[in-house]
């Protein structure tokens, strides 16, 4: 694997070439605010080459038996395994965030993505269900062609991992369009893919901008389904822009989570695990828990102790292994978020703790927050209502079950929850409640790649994870046969 990077072309038709206006867009390390490389900038021909080359391998590889499929994940799956440590130099060099992070986390979920959707290809099965006049029906699971999949910045590799693996699994084959922020360790699995002798056209990577590849990508005709994981906007403007062609959507899209927090939850363990919960990765996450909701009869207690484990968490350069709190991702991304900071202050919000923090030597220049909390705003204020998708969180009390209830789901968000408190009984009657697709209890982020994931309202449309993904990656065919009497 070559980690000196200059220029990340395109990966089309197993070739790595440049993109046919031979465009090109700087790509900047967050935590310097300096270009380390140049990304090919794509459009419509490029997204037509892409296409052409994942139709001409469509046939070989769908007829695949899905142990041999299977083979070619497990394959890649290993050589991520061999280069953990240059794949997450990658990772937090392209992101901000701590290399940390990168090896023992992001990186590891990657090959659990690939090995996870190895073992689903042979064990996804089809039904049958006999009828009582001598018939029997039996459901074909058939790939569905060509398919998109649109990854976003946060959790580059991971999140990209997390599409191509179960699409490719099932059969299809693949145009993938990352982040144009963080196309880093993309171009290193096309390497990897080389090397693991993938054939030909199978997966086709292609960069640029949203408005240009990506907006062409989710328009071809030839595509069968759009896989997207990002911003709200985005995902209404991809349902928009294939309405007229019916192609089939996953949507995994923003959130402004809540975190109820009950007087009897275990005090030190939640206060620890709610700060987890809403900085981690600099709070660019989806799942963080942006909204804290504490019971009145704790809620002094409880700030003060957030407030602790804040003072805790300082911005620090990510190539260092002690750092836990990195870098903001652009310089368009912190100037929304330290407007989120001004605004809050408008809307009668206290600023209790954190903010932009300048740090010195190679990172004199990179873009850093330190973990902010805000308490003393109103439930439908703009900064309460709005996916800021940074290190700021609010605080809120609450005295009573219901109101923490109406608390949590006044939002037009509905992607996941995390609930604390010793009564289970309590747990189970919000989780029934409470409108979102994940709810967390006494924990938070703890994933089973088996279970189902996605959000509900504004937070997203259809679901990932398990054989859901193979599910959403398939077409279901029923098949009726008459056997006749004996």
């Amino acid at each position: 694997m070559n980690a000196a990077v200059t220029d990340i072309c395109n990966f089309i038709g197993n070739r790595f070439v440049p993109a046919q206006g031979n465009g090109w867009m700087d790509v900047v390390e967050p935590a310097t605010g300096a270009p380390y490389a140049r990304l090919a900038t794509s459009g419509p021909a490029d997204i037509e080459a892409a296409v052409h080359a994942a139709r001409a391998a469509f046939p070989a590889w769908s007829v695949l038996p899905p142990e041999h499929r299977a083979a070619y994940l497990n394959a890649l799956a290993d050589l991520l395994q061999e280069n953990v440590g240059v794949l997450a130099s990658a990772e937090s060099r392209d992101t901000g965030k701590p290399i940390s992070v990168a090896r023992n986390v992001d990186i590891p979920r990657a090959i659990s993505n690939f090995r996870f959707f190895a073992a689903a290809a042979s064990q996804f099965a089809s039904e049958s269900h006999a009828m009582a006049d001598h018939a029997i029906n039996y459901t074909l699971r058939q790939p569905l062609g060509v398919v998109g999949c649109i990854s976003p910045w946060n959790l580059p590799l991971y999140l990209l991992t997390w599409k191509l693996a179960p699409a490719l699994a099932c059969g299809n084959t693949v145009v993938a369009k990352p982040s144009e922020v963080t196309p880093y360790t993309a171009m290193l699995l096309c390497e990897l893919c080389e090397t693991a002798g993938l054939p030909k056209g199978v997966l086709n990577v292609v960069h640029g901008l949203g408005l240009e590849a990506g907006d062409a990508l989710v328009r071809h005709p030839a595509l069968s389904a759009v896989s997207f994981t990002g911003s709200t906007a985005t995902g209404k403007s991809i349902a928009i822009a294939t309405a007229d062609q019916f192609k089939k959507l996953s949507l995994e899209m923003g959130g402004k989570n809540p975190t109820l927090v009950f007087a009897d939850c275990d005090f030190e363990r939640t206060a620890s695990e709610v700060a987890r919960s809403a900085f981690s990765n600099q709070g660019q996450i989806c799942l963080c828990g942006s909204r804290i909701l504490v019971e009145a009869g704790i809620y002094d207690q409880f700030r003060d102790a957030l407030l602790h484990q804040c003072a805790q968490i300082q911005s620090g350069d990510p190539s260092l292994p002690a750092t836990r709190h990195g870098a903001i991702i652009s310089e368009a991304h912190y100037q929304k978020v330290t407007g989120y900071l001004d605004l809050a202050k408008n809307e009668g919000g206290r600023i209790l703790c954190g903010g932009p923090r300048q740090l010195d030597g190679r990172c004199a220049q990179g873009r850093f927050i330190d973990p902010v909390l805000i308490e003393g705003l109103d439930q439908g204020c703009r900064t309460n209502q709005e996916e800021i998708f940074g290190p700021v969180a609010t605080l809120q009390a609450f005295t009573s079950e219901s109101e923490a209830l109406a608390l949590a789901n006044a939002s037009s968000y509905g992607l996941a929850c995390s609930i604390w408190s010793r009564d289970l009984s309590r747990c189970h009657r919000l989780a029934s409640r409470i409108q979102c697709g994940i709810v967390w209890i006494n924990c938070w982020m703890q994933r089973d790649l088996r279970t189902p994931f996605g959000g509900m309202k504004s937070s997203g449309l259809g679901l990932e994870g398990g054989f859901e993904a193979m599910r959403f990656f398939t077409q279901a065919r029923n098949v009726c046969i008459e056997y006749g009497d004996e």
